[in-house]
């Protein structure tokens, strides 16, 4: 079965394979180098000294798209009078409100 591959594919592979380990990891990789640049910096490791951070459910916005986030069907892209067709629902881990307080911050230290 493989014998008819070429090494052009076999780079190709091999490429793909490459890109996605690094769109798999980059999110990781950003959330380490931020955090030492804050630390650095005197700040927060999670915030950045901004007290909030934002719910991994709706990514902040405090509402999410009914049926999930990869969902496609014929309601996103139907318009009508300029007004999406699609409903959202408000977010029920951060009660839409789109952030939580910081739990670093938020720890009150009693010396």
């Amino acid at each position: 079965m493989l014998e008819h591959i070429t090494a052009s594919e076999v780079a190709g592979y091999g490429v793909g394979a490459l890109l996605l380990c690094a769109t798999i990891t980059a999110p990781k990789i950003d959330s380490f180098i931020s955090a030492s640049q804050r630390s650095s910096l005197g700040m927060c490791k999670r915030c950045g000294d901004l007290k909030l951070i934002a719910c991994s459910n709706c990514k902040g916005s405090g509402s999410l798209k009914q049926g999930g986030s990869f969902s496609f069907g014929p309601s996103d892209v139907s318009f009508t009078g300029g007004n999406s067709m699609m409903r959202s629902l408000s977010c029920n881990k951060c009660r839409s409100r789109g952030h939580f307080p910081c739990p670093e911050c938020s720890k009150v230290s009693t010396t």
